[in-house]
């Protein structure tokens, strides 16, 4: 049990660094290539290298009673955030999208317990909520208070993407983790060839390589690969508490921006994710109740009498 734990967290986190650099990656590409290639596209590049797969490994079509959260997981991971945040970072820096999105693990948590069936602690809840104050604090102070188009894009991301995350993170324990987040992009990508193909035009050959390389990591790693390292750290490790390792995750996007956008950092920054850590160590060591535990000690206890 401690050792899955253990890989779970191990996974989660390598899921979480990948994720880091889709928002640098994102505000990379877009100026050249557009909203709908970057926030679809990167699903049809995706769903190239999952066919493939499927056809070498001849992998089986998922039950029928999988479908339906596998629509969810496709609506949250394969349309509505790629899509989303792609229109923020038009109009928006890497630290305000990754402020914004630090909001994920409450919602993830949020979501565990109606979907994944976990009931997190209160100190688990109080780490939660103190790492979400300690971001919307460095919100605050670097004024991003004023709602743009973009901020209402980033939570609506945020919503949708937590219910995708604790979807994911149960089915993955019956389909596997890989195989969830591809079920998902294939199911999404029928649906975005067509727009897609509208959308690419000649100028775009004359597009930098580090663009190039930022779509094509976004199709690889950040709609796929990452997503299969995340999905089997929630399974192993449970969905609240690899959930606490998405707090990492704004200050990830932070130093991903002042690497490749040169965009700087302040000792605030530092100061928080100093803060930021703390809550992750103290919340993944914090105690997870499942709710199906509580219903079959019950049910035994019933029968003994």
């Amino acid at each position: 049990m401690e050792n899955n734990i253990k890989r779970g967290m191990l996974l989660g986190f390598i899921g979480i660094v990948c994720f880091g650099l889709t928002l640098p990656a994102t505000s990379i590409a877009v100026p050249y290539f557009g909203e709908i290639i970057v926030g679809l596209g990167r699903t049809v590049i995706a769903a190239i290298i999952v066919s493939i797969i499927f056809i070498i490994k001849k992998e089986s079509l998922p039950n029928k009673r999988h479908f339906i959260s596998l629509v969810i997981v496709a609506v949250g991971a394969v349309l509505a955030f790629p899509l989303l945040t792609t229109f923020a970072m038009k109009s928006l820096p890497v630290s305000h999208g990754a402020i914004e999105l630090a909001l994920l693990p409450l919602a993830t948590a949020g979501f565990a317990m109606w979907r994944g069936g976990e009931r997190p602690s209160k100190r688990y809840w109080i780490v939660s909520i103190i790492g979400a104050i300690t971001v919307l604090m460095y919100a605050i102070y670097l004024g991003l208070g004023q709602l743009q188009k973009g901020d209402i894009a980033l939570i609506a991301a945020v919503i949708l993407l937590g219910l995708s995350y604790a979807e994911g993170g149960k089915l993955s324990k019956e389909l596997g983790s890989w195989q969830v987040i591809a079920w998902a992009i294939l199911i999404g990508a029928p649906f975005f060839i067509i727009p897609v193909g509208f959308s690419i035009s000649v100028n775009m050959l004359q597009a930098p390589i580090e663009a190039w390389i930022s779509l094509f990591y976004l199709g690889l790693v950040s709609q796929f690969l990452a997503y299969v390292a995340w999905y089997g750290g929630m399974s192993l490790g449970g969905i609240a508490r690899v959930g606490q390792i998405q707090y990492l995750q704004p200050f990830l996007m932070i130093g991903f921006s002042v690497l490749f956008l040169g965009e700087s950092i302040t000792w605030l920054t530092i100061v928080l994710a100093i803060i930021i850590v703390i809550c992750v160590i103290i919340g993944k060591n914090a105690p997870v109740i499942k709710k199906e535990s509580h219903y079959k000690n019950n049910v035994s206890s019933e029968r003994s009498k």
